[in-house]
Formats: structure tokens, C-alpha cells, sequence
């Protein structure tokens, strides 16, 4: 029974993930009055103390970079479904959860608040509800994340020779 739904939620929480992402890329990409009003927030919030621009259309976290770490994130979990390339399923997560953890910080850390739109705060749940899927695919491949991490480890740290 645990193997079953194990196999159910290396389905679900890959498509759930990139739904959602993928449908908040008309906001972020079309520079809609929502995005608009959340980046400007984060803007001037940013701006107060000194980093003028950061959340500004040119700036370093844009929607527009946040949008194509979404994209990016959306179609390595997509892609991953193809059983040679699995593992790109994992570096979706990782991306995703690092992406969300900064949303879910601002909405929770800055005046951006929980419902900066009026929308009954369903942004900030669906930021949490990806955050959260995100973790638990980690979790559920972390035999392939352990993988991953450790090759990247053998990249940074050569081998010495004795």
C-alpha cells in the first residue's frame, strides 16, 4: 500500500508543482496589475533600506528571473517524467523549493503581508501548497538528490591521489 502511494505522489506532486508555476507565468510575464502590485511592494520595501531596484523589472529578482526559475523548474519536472532523465525531477524540486522559500519569506517577512492582492490570500496558500510538494518530492527521491548532491560535492572537492 505504501509503495502505491508512493508511486501516486512521484506523479501528482511533479504535475501539481508545474501547474502552478506554469499558470503563474501569464502574471509574471504579461507584467499584470497583480504582479505589478506585489514586485512594486517588494520594491520599495527593498528600496528603504538601500537596495533600490532589486525587485524592479531590471532587477536581480524581477518577475521576470523569478518567472524563468519557475519555467525552468516547471519543465525539468516535466522532462523528468521521461524515465532516462528522472533525476531532472529532483533538480525541479530543489529549484521550486528555493524559489517558494523566498515567496513564502516575503509574504510572511515583509509588508508584502499574506494577501497583497485581495484574494483572500489564496497566493500565499498556493506558494505554501507548492513549498510544501516541493519538500516532499525531495524527500521521496532524496536517494536520487543524495546522488546528485554528492556528485556536485566530487565536481567542487577533486579526488586527491596518494
Amino acid at each position: 500500500m505504501l509503495h502505491r502511494i508512493k508511486q501516486v505522489a512521484a506523479i501528482i506532486l511533479p504535475l501539481f508543482i508545474a501547474v502552478i508555476f506554469l499558470d503563474s507565468l501569464r502574471f509574471k510575464f504579461t507584467d499584470a496589475p497583480e504582479t505589478q502590485t506585489i514586485f512594486g511592494l517588494l520594491d520599495g520595501w527593498a528600496a528603504s533600506w538601500g537596495a533600490d531596484g532589486l525587485f524592479a523589472h531590471t532587477g536581480l529578482f524581477s518577475q521576470y528571473v523569478i518567472g524563468m526559475a519557475e519555467l525552468i523548474a516547471s519543465t525539468t519536472l516535466l522532462i523528468g517524467f521521461i524515465p532516462a532523465l528522472r533525476r531532472l525531477q529532483v533538480l525541479g524540486a530543489a529549484l521550486g523549493l528555493a524559489v517558494m522559500t523566498g515567496a513564502v519569506s516575503f509574504h510572511l517577512f515583509t509588508p508584502l503581508g499574506i494577501d497583497p492582492n485581495q484574494d483572500g490570500g489564496g497566493l500565499f496558500v498556493a506558494a505554501c501548497g507548492v513549498w510544501l510538494s516541493c519538500a516532499a518530492l525531495l524527500a521521496l527521491k532524496r536517494q536520487e538528490a543524495l546522488a546528485i548532491g554528492c556528485g556536485f560535492i566530487r565536481l567542487l572537492i577533486p579526488a586527491t591521489s596518494r
